[in-house]
């Protein structure tokens, strides 16, 4: 019995508590197949080479034009090394969301490693390359609206940082957070 619910305990004979008592893992996997979904709209654009520097009758294109237009000039005319950045999004973090997701749902522990390796590449490349040159590089590629750059893209390092403690230990599915 839970001591401080009066409910039964429901796990698996490996220690791995139900889905419904670990929530945060709820709430990655939702934020995380919506990352699934922003990688393939956002990310792969930039990486194939498709122009999204004005309006367009394609609703990806627009998308991207809409975002970046007036908040992200290294997003909308990216470099090489920005190509390789949204490339790793689209071609090795889309992936990695989906089998994160199943793991997650599914309870599976041997996702801790490849979540850590993951957490801290994307918080790196991110946190660190990204956002210091959008806010501290060349004035040409400094944003220029931060609170939409932010909102679009500070969830990609915090809930990476908030993944990344939550495997901070082994066996995470053994315990709520």
């Amino acid at each position: 019995m839970d001591s401080t619910r009066g409910a039964p305990q429901i796990g698996r004979s490996d220690g791995v508590l139900a889905l419904s008592q670990r929530k945060i893992d709820v709430f990655f996997a939702v934020l995380f197949s919506v990352f699934t979904v922003t990688s393939l709209i956002s990310d792969l654009l930039p990486t194939v080479g498709v122009d999204f520097s004005r309006p367009s009758g394609n609703f990806f294109v627009n998308s991207n034009y809409w975002y970046a237009h007036d908040a992200d000039p290294l997003f909308m005319h990216p470099p090489d090394w920005m190509r390789i950045v949204t490339g790793l999004s689209a071609f090795v973090y889309m992936p990695f969301y989906v089998v994160l997701v199943v793991a997650l749902v599914t309870g599976k522990n041997w996702i801790q490693l490849p979540s850590v390796i993951y957490a801290t590449m994307i918080v790196t490349l991110t946190g660190i390359v990204v956002f210091g040159v959008e806010f501290f590089g060349d004035p040409a590629t400094r944003t220029g609206n931060p609170v939409k750059f932010l909102a679009f893209n500070l969830p990609y390092v915090l809930v990476p940082l908030l993944l990344l403690v939550r495997m901070r230990k082994p066996l995470p599915f053994t315990r709520r957070f």
